[in-house]
């Protein structure tokens, strides 16, 4: 009788035991276990981080530093340790990724994780979040990628990427942010439909051509395409953009006029420089941006009264006539404008007297323009040693 009740304690405790083994343990689909098998080996801890030293495949995949399920499925990955300054991986991103195929986010940190981006990252049906940031990653963005179309965020920046953007990315219906800044692509810019869109930050790269009206959402926000080789007009696309808060298309080969609209806009930095815009500047209202460069361009005219209560202006490498307006003026000598550049333009006059002293707190430079300079102030090294233009190239240009 007494060995009947221990073996029925022993089979009831082994029941137990089995039963908190089975629902402590989460059993990872077989297809997901062995993708993360083959994306572990494509990848290393690079010298003084331990990101991998929690996957060990003899637990429970589950509780991997970066793994997250959901049920038997993976549903995110965040490869690399994310604190900052930590060293990041190196290797490769192995083609099993499209296993994955409940995927809503797929990120790895800042490292040096080199080669492409696998095709099979079309198979991440469910994707929402794509985010491969300063890495070495190479060769061109998939059109595959196109096929995303739950894709919200695409993070590309600071790798090394080639070819153009594929048109497919432009027809992802759902996107909020692009960013592909800090690469080598090329060729035009896609339309981009998408009305959600609220960032778009392509600087630094080597794209070209006119961008036509209706390429871009009126959803946007954010837009940098500075540093790349664009062209064309922008007199009637921006008018569609009015609800920027950021706006940099600086170091391009942009032409024509720029709507007097975008001195409205609800931003604190326009950034316009280097480029071939041309004729005059005529903002409708006081401007309220804090920053403003139109410098290295080709307009013409006379400065606007209505600048005079932007903080940092620069008009410098215009073509600029007529008199400084007393109340920008104004505003320099009582400090109120940190910056004020008007070098290298064909003004004729400023209504300051010698006698008078510009504040400490404010830069002002006038050098090379169609008059004798009435007071003498620091310019940037790069505006040369000259004081006036040469009167002969003050009689030619006449606007």
């Amino acid at each position: 009788m007494m060995m009947n009740r221990m073996l029925l304690l022993i089979i009831i405790n082994l029941f137990i035991v089995i039963h908190q083994v089975r629902f402590s343990l989460s059993i990872l689909d077989p297809t997901d276990f062995l993708a993360l098998q083959s994306i572990r080996k494509s990848l290393e801890d690079m010298h003084g981080s331990n990101y991998f030293s929690s996957w060990d495949f003899t637990t429970d995949p589950c509780n991997f530093a970066g793994v997250f399920c959901a049920g038997e499925r993976v549903v995110a990955l965040n490869l690399g340790d994310p604190r900052a300054g930590a060293p990041g991986l190196s290797g490769r991103i192995d083609p099993a990724i499209g296993k994955l195929t409940n995927l809503t986010e797929f990120t790895i940190v800042p490292g040096r994780v080199t080669g492409t981006l696998p095709a099979t990252l079309s198979e991440l049906k469910n994707l929402r979040f794509l985010g491969i940031s300063r890495n070495f990653i190479s060769g061109e963005i998939p059109a595959t990628v196109g096929g995303l179309t739950g894709l919200r965020t695409l993070d590309l920046s600071y790798n090394q990427l080639t070819g153009n953007i594929p048109w497919a990315v432009g027809s992802l219906t759902a996107l909020t942010n692009v960013v592909i800044c800090h690469n080598r692509l090329s060729g035009s810019l896609p339309a981009f439909v998408s009305q959600t869109l609220n960032r778009l930050d392509l600087k630094h790269n080597n794209l070209s051509g006119s961008i036509p009206p209706g390429f871009l959402s009126s959803s946007l926000q954010y837009l940098d395409l500075s540093v790349n080789r664009f062209t064309g007009p922008v007199e009637y696309l921006l008018p569609q953009l009015n609800g920027l808060n950021y706006l940099d298309l600086s170091l391009n080969r942009f032409t024509g006029p720029i709507p007097g609209c975008i001195f409205s806009f609800p931003i604190s930095n326009l950034q316009l420089g280097r480029n071939l815009f041309s004729g005059p500047v005529q903002p409708f209202n006081e401007v309220a941006i804090q920053t403003v460069d139109l410098s290295h361009n080709m307009f013409y005219g006379e400065v606007s009264p209505l600048f005079s209560t932007v903080q940092n202006l620069y008009l410098n490498n215009n073509r600029f006539t007529g008199s400084v307006p007393s109340a920008l003026m104004d505003r320099v000598k009582a400090g109120n404008v940190q910056l004020l550049y008007l070098q290298h333009n064909f003004l004729t006059a400023v209504p300051i007297k010698p006698t008078e002293a510009i504040p400490v707190s404010s830069l002002l430079c006038l050098q090379y323009n169609c008059m004798v300079l009435p007071v003498q102030t620091p310019c940037p090294i790069e505006t040369g040693t000259q004081k006036t233009r040469p009167t002969s190239q003050c009689v030619q240009w006449k606007g």
